[in-house]
């Protein structure tokens, strides 16, 4: 077993923690904005270093290979360096960085690879800039069409497309990753699972399916000062009295069910004004597709009408549980026990890259604790130990499969 080096690994999140630093020690590092440009820029540098092939797709993608002895497709390891607003510097990039301080173990130890390594960087896995998330995996998993995503428009205007060509990082489509024989991605929590229960290391099997609803409520604007409350066609109560029952009635259906109210928008939001219209969002989450049906039913179940205001849900979007490779995960959780890291197997909540490769590459994750659950903020932590005990499990992952693989092994899509 080879150990990775925790300080090196430190240096290098730091490093990377200053494309796009914020005061409060967070990150601003959107989609191919100049702070995503300079990251990419030293991610190919130190690719570079290590001896390994770059090449982009057109999508923005960037692939680095360290060759191996066999012409046979690559181990891929990866994630994204772009972030949400004032987000963290662990969310994304952490699965980057300890891919490359994989690799710099490699090449310390002087360890011949029969079968080659990728680090992949997706473009746009947030989608804080662009929508939708997971734009470019997304697009080479055919999960979304190339063209639409290209036109997707920024809040200042500019397409997807012409920050691309701006970049300096848009490349050929033959480029794009095809065939591999593995994806791993490792990616801080994101939530409090693994902190709450004093454990190291998760073992993701997969990703919660969920959909998302906008339900519309429509009454009548009026004065506030001069309508009588009996006389009132008022969406906003209505809106209150839906929220109050879908929390009850969802959250009879299953405990590990979680449902998010986010979005709002009321018309015309104007303090004297009775509203005429409530719009606002449910996105719900479980992995198994009976108790998303229930949702679904009770949601489309809602009345129509209710104190002179009409109600209608529509739903938005919706995706199925994705679920892991079994065989890598086997892998990650015997990677753990080697290194007497605990372990424990579970679903992420949160959306991946690893979600739509799935769909054309044998896929896992590794998932480290994150300090009180907190991500997407500039207080998200991770402990530079948790960290360095992640990539300690990449390449141990990894270096198993090197071995499998040169044996003839294979896994294939289920």
């Amino acid at each position: 077993m080879y150990k990775c080096n925790s300080r090196r690994l430190q240096e290098l999140i730091e490093q990377f923690s200053q494309f796009g630093a914020t005061e409060n020690g967070g990150v601003t590092r959107l989609s191919l904005s100049n702070e995503d440009v300079l990251a990419r820029n030293y991610f190919c540098e130190c690719c570079e270093e290590l001896g390994m092939d770059i090449k982009v797709d057109d999508m923005g993608n960037i692939y680095a290979v360290l060759p191996g002895k066999k012409d046979v497709p690559p181990i891929v390891m990866g994630s994204h360096l772009d972030s949400v607003e004032k987000g963290g510097k662990f969310d994304g990039v952490l699965g980057v960085l300890t891919a490359i301080e994989a690799i710099r173990t490699l090449k310390e130890n002087e360890i011949e690879l029969d079968i080659p390594i990728m680090i992949v960087n997706f473009t746009n896995e947030e989608g804080a800039r662009f929508d939708p998330a997971m734009m470019s995996s997304g697009v080479i998993s055919a999960k979304f069409e190339k063209e639409k995503m290209l036109q997707s428009i920024d809040k200042n205007g500019t397409s997807f497309k012409e920050a691309l060509q701006a970049s300096g990082y848009e490349g050929d489509q033959e480029n794009r990753l095809k065939e591999a024989l593995a994806y791993i991605e490792l990616h801080i929590e994101q939530g409090p699972v693994l902190e709450a229960k004093q454990l190291e290391i998760g073992v993701v099997e997969g990703v919660l399916g969920m959909v998302c609803y906008e339900i519309t409520v429509t009454g009548q604007s009026n004065h506030a000062g001069t309508t009588p409350m009996t006389m009132r066609q008022d969406p906003m109560i209505v809106t209150s009295k839906i929220i109050s029952y879908l929390h009850e009635e969802l959250g009879k259906i299953d405990e590990q069910l979680v449902f998010t109210f986010g979005r709002m928008n009321v018309s015309p939001n104007i303090h004297t004004v009775i509203p005429n219209n409530v719009t606002f969002t449910i996105d719900s989450r479980h992995q198994k597709p009976e108790i998303m049906q229930k949702v679904e039913d009770i949601l489309n179940n809602l009345p129509t009408e209710d104190k002179g205001c009409s109600i209608k849900p529509v739903k938005l979007w919706g995706r199925d549980t994705v679920y892991f490779d079994t065989h890598i995960c086997n892998e990650v959780e015997r990677a753990c026990q080697s290194f007497g890291y605990t372990a424990h197997r579970m679903f992420s909540g949160a959306g991946h890259d690893a979600q739509y490769i799935a769909g054309i590459v044998p896929s896992a994750m590794i998932f480290v604790p994150s300090i009180n659950g907190k991500s997407h903020c500039e207080e998200e932590e991770t402990t530079f130990e948790d960290c360095a005990k992640g990539a300690d499990v990449l390449l141990e992952t990894v270096l198993t499969l090197q071995t499998k693989f040169s044996m003839g092994e294979t896994y294939t899509l289920h």
